[in-house]
């Protein structure tokens, strides 16, 4: 295959690549604006909890608002996708993320932003669920795989970037969150600079076709057919292309919830499996380094420039170990890589835990001892390298695989919707955690990496290497392996 040219070695054309290429980074625009709002409050809390004289419980409801909404649209986007189409609901998600950008950077109060913040949540809710569901419909068979991990990519480099233009803004700022530039504060622009890449997403969004699915589903069949042969090429037989889609979408039967019940404990075990996989992927604390890192860093002596310079080390970082596993995944399996990333985040967790004991002072003369304060900093860039590597990617991986295909819609909604929960549950706990003992909460954390360990050896089952179809058929591995 000729990637430049998008022909195999025969010479015969296959689909336009660089075109479907555009596509999909168009609509992984919504991945990017994912990670950045998820992250983008990192570098404003101790600014909010000094602006509005709050207290670390107050502090942590404002941080989580977002998840809220992230639930919500999450929830509502397959239906509204359903009905009005992908494209207009990228749009309606640019709007959100365009209007809670303005809102968060123009606060009347503390309710108001935690409001703009649900807002800017139901937005990233949507494009979570909106961006995979219309790469996947939009890529050529061949290229499938690939193109869909701009999503994962787009998120991890939306994370990056909000931590760079946080310590840019904060440098301009000399140093100082609450420093003024241009009549706001520094904080303020932080929040507000999310406009301009929600307007790109928006505008981005007029210049990319419906997807094919969506267009036969409404009956503009002529309109499928030219987006087919758009993505896929000319000499694609188009009318095959739209009977097979037509098939599929008429022998496709909605799972249901009553269709994951049925288990001892009320759920089928697979399910089960998929709850755990999504509740320990959270209760390590990963999301505590992506919201609270700058002010975690800030709380054990560290000045706020180098504090914001860490967050954004620690986002590179997250980018690399992506990398690693979107390499490693389907060379030694989903299991292997999801143990090596469990005992890697037990050991550096356990070492911040140490690290952070040592913390001494009070209010703003607060340190740590130069060689725990450098443990610290080497433990938490691990932990984010062992996750990123491992569960960041193989947890989606294995949610999309492991389920068998009657239940594998429904299972999927139950697993994403607890893992938005325990990623509110972290969110909200971390500071009056931190503020009681700091040490105590990496503790707890490093306790769910250790319990990861017998979870994925005893229920976790291996999918690499196996069709979907198989995961239906029984008496295969993945029964024996989650058998109660």
């Amino acid at each position: 295959m000729n990637i430049r040219t998008g022909r195999p070695a025969s010479g015969l054309p296959t689909a336009p690549l660089g075109h479907v290429v555009f596509i999909t980074a168009a609509a992984a625009m919504g991945g990017f604006l994912f990670g950045y709002d998820s992250s983008v409050i990192n570098g404003t809390v101790v600014a909010i909890r000094d602006r509005f004289d709050v207290g670390p419980e107050a502090l942590a409801q404002v941080i989580a608002a977002a998840l809220i909404g992230c639930a919500l649209g999450a929830a509502t986007a397959g239906r509204i996708a359903d009905r009005i189409g992908r494209i207009r609901c990228m749009q309606i998600a640019a709007v959100l993320f365009t209007v809670s950008a303005v809102g968060s950077a123009l606060p009347f109060a503390l309710w108001d932003l935690a409001l703009w913040r649900v807002m800017g949540g139901f937005a990233i809710g949507m494009a979570s669920v909106i961006g995979p569901a219309y790469i996947a419909e939009v890529s050529p068979p061949a290229y499938r795989g690939r193109l869909a991990s701009f999503q994962q990519a787009a998120i991890v480099i939306g994370i990056a970037v909000s931590q760079l233009v946080n310590w840019l803004i904060l440098t301009l700022a000399g140093g100082e969150q609450r420093g003024v530039i241009a009549g706001l504060e520094a904080w303020q622009w932080m929040l507000g600079v999310m406009v301009v890449p929600a307007v790109l997403y928006g505008l981005l969004s007029f210049v990319i076709p419906e997807s094919p699915r969506f267009l036969i589903s409404a009956g503009r069949t002529e309109q499928a057919r030219k987006v087919l042969a758009e993505v896929e090429g000319s000499h694609v037989d188009l009318d095959g292309r739209v009977t097979e889609i037509e098939h599929a979408m008429r022998s496709e039967r909605k799972s249901t919830f009553r269709d994951l019940l049925g288990g001892r404990f009320g759920f089928l075990p697979i399910v089960w499996v998929g709850i755990g996989l999504s509740v320990f992927q959270q209760l390590v604390g990963i999301n505590v380094i992506f919201y609270y890192s700058s002010s975690l860093w800030q709380s054990v002596g560290i000045d706020p420039s180098s504090s914001f310079l860490f967050s954004f080390t620690t986002s590179i970082i997250n980018i690399v170990g992506t990398v690693i596993a979107m390499i490693f995944v389907d060379r030694i399996g989903r299991k292997p890589l999801a143990l090596i990333g469990s005992v890697g985040m037990a050991l550096s967790l356990g070492l911040a835990a140490w690290a952070f004991s040592y913390k001494t002072g009070t209010g703003d003369h607060i340190s740590l001892p130069d060689a725990q304060g450098t443990v610290a900093l080497i433990a938490a860039h691990a932990f984010v390298l062992f996750f990123a590597l491992s569960w960041g990617v193989v947890v989606w991986v294995l949610l999309g695989e492991m389920f068998p295909g009657r239940i594998r819609t429904a299972a999927l909604g139950v697993a994403a919707a607890v893992q938005w929960v325990a990623n509110w549950l972290i969110t909200v706990s971390f500071p009056p955690l931190s503020a009681w003992n700091l040490s105590g909460a990496y503790v707890i954390y490093t306790v769910f990496a250790v319990l990861s360990i017998p979870f994925i050896l005893k229920w976790v089952p291996e999918t690499k290497g196996r069709a979907l179809e198989d995961m239906d058929s029984p008496g295969t591995p993945i029964r024996e392996s989650v058998s109660p």
